[in-house]
């Protein structure tokens, strides 16, 4: 008995010893040819996850935990990316200019004040300022005269717009502003347009088109801005020149600005999901935000890979056609103002204008002809390759460009999406527009402008100068753009290298 029971016993261990044998001598299976029963070793990003009767232990679970939560903060950085960086402007416009105070207005002129804005249009005047709606409704009273601009949340969304392209049409007009939680109807009567925001915090943005600058005295005076039926004369900060930066941040720095400003805002109904996948990185609404060293590196690593995915929408927008065929110029803001269908959320679209970009309205995403503005931009010369910051390049502007105001290229860094800055000092050394006598054009009225190191002898009032290893990009403006632009008539082609 004793010795049948050992001749089990040996027979039982051998056969454990040969399958235990087998499966770890196993060949690791691709992710995409996985089972996910029994027994089976799978490569995947969180590295050989081992199957044993289908289970897995506990350090393959932590590493799948780790890469879910890497590949959200990912995800998650282009979905807030509008949120951040309209929190990151707010913040640091308030503390340059001082315009923390209710009713207190940046305008900003000089290159150095301009240069703060992502993408700036460095041609026209600016007015910002922030309004929280948390304390009750405001009333605008707008003066009438050449301005667009509106009223936007904080996902950059239009609320209305101001001026020519909104309901006053540029003759003048009140507004009431009520925040989320507030009720509409309360504030409805006649000669009033009442709107809702969805955010506490909203943006008030006006650009002064009037091209008579004894037109901004008469404005700045007239508007008025408060409580309902409190309104009183704004004050507008001007004069500061300094330099500041609205370009979301990057690493932990990205995050406590999400996390502060989920805290001041009520969740929409869209966004729910999203707050889900926030919470295990330490991001809950009306908790404090204190990651732990796991969450961090994971934050860290996720803001990284959620810009570069985010830089290479804005590159490469995969879900829009270039404007004019056989170039790489695309129409910049290539969706709707919602920034959602019937059917989905555009947060690819809209993180790729935000990114780059800042602001929105209906003139600048609907415009029609002789009204609004639009926004051609590329990143690529005329060989398809990526604009560099040591070639020299020239842009051949056609004679006759269909805009009722005026049009402009402007010059952007790609790392900061600002304003570039090569050491000039005026609005010149980075834009150039229709309006500037300086220009020099040919004789069939068209123009040749020039982007990089060098000039061209005699050609130095047509030139922007790059720098360094700072790459770059461009904005073409066409400011009340006429029929030949929607028709598609009027047609830039790309820049071409100058040997």
């Amino acid at each position: 008995m004793t010795r049948t029971i050992m001749t089990f016993t040996l027979g039982v261990s051998l056969l454990c010893s040969t399958a235990l044998a087998g499966f770890a001598q196993q060949d690791t299976v691709p992710l995409d040819q996985a089972t996910l029963q029994g027994d089976e070793v799978i490569q995947t990003p969180a590295g050989e996850i081992e199957l044993q009767d289908s289970y897995f232990d506990q350090d393959a679970s932590q590493r799948l935990f780790d890469t879910m939560d890497m590949q959200r903060a990912a995800q998650l950085y282009i979905w807030s990316t509008p949120l951040v960086s309209t929190t990151t402007w707010r913040d640091n416009q308030g503390a340059a200019f001082g315009t923390n105070e209710p009713g207190a207005f940046a305008v900003l002129e000089t290159l150095k004040e301009k240069r703060g804005i992502v993408t700036a249009n460095l041609t026209t005047p600016y007015i910002f300022n922030f309004t929280d709606l948390s304390d009750g409704p405001i009333q605008i009273d707008y003066p009438a005269g050449q301005t667009a601009g509106g009223v936007l949340d904080m996902w950059m969304r239009p609320v209305f717009d101001l001026g020519l392209t909104g309901p006053d049409k540029g003759e003048g007009a009140t507004y009431i502003v009520v925040g989320p939680e507030g009720d509409v109807s309360q504030y409805e009567s006649d000669g009033v347009h009442v709107f809702q925001s969805a955010t506490n915090n909203v943006l008030v943005g006006i650009r002064i088109l009037d091209p008579d600058p004894a037109y901004y005295d008469t404005y700045v005076s007239q508007y008025k801005m408060g409580p309902v039926g409190g309104t009183t004369t704004s004050t507008f900060v001007k004069g500061k020149d300094v330099e500041w930066s609205a370009t979301a941040p990057r690493g932990m720095e990205y995050w406590e600005k999400l996390a502060a400003i989920i805290n001041e805002e009520p969740v929409r109904e869209i966004d729910k999901p999203w707050m889900e996948m926030l919470a295990p990185l330490g991001i809950v609404k009306g908790g404090d935000f204190a990651p732990d060293e796991r969450q961090q590196k994971i934050l860290l690593e996720g803001a990284a890979l959620g810009e570069l995915m985010t830089r290479n929408l804005q590159v490469n927008p995969r879900y829009a056609d270039v404007w004019w065929d056989d170039t790489s110029w695309y129409k910049s803001f290539d969706f709707g103002t919602p920034q959602e269908t019937d059917n989905l959320q555009q947060f690819d679209e809209r993180a790729t204008w935000f990114y780059e970009a800042v602001g929105s309205s209906e003139g600048m995403v609907n415009p029609t002809p002789g009204a609004g503005q639009v926004y051609m931009t590329t990143k690529r010369d005329a060989n398809g390759d990526m604009l560099r910051a040591d070639r020299n390049y020239v842009l051949h502007v056609p004679a006759e460009v269909p805009v009722a105001q005026f049009w402009s290229l402007t010059l952007y860094s790609e790392n900061t999406r600002r304003p570039y800055d090569n050491g000039g000092t005026e609005i010149s050394d980075v834009s150039l527009d229709s309006r500037m006598e300086q220009l020099q054009y040919n004789d069939d009225g068209s123009v040749d402008l020039y982007i990089g190191p060098d000039a061209p002898e005699g050609m130095e009032s047509n030139h922007m100068e790059t720098v360094g290893d700072d790459g770059w990009f461009v904005y073409f403006r066409l400011y009340g753009p006429e029929e030949a632009f929607f028709d598609k008539s009027f047609k830039l082609d790309d820049f071409q290298v100058v040997e």
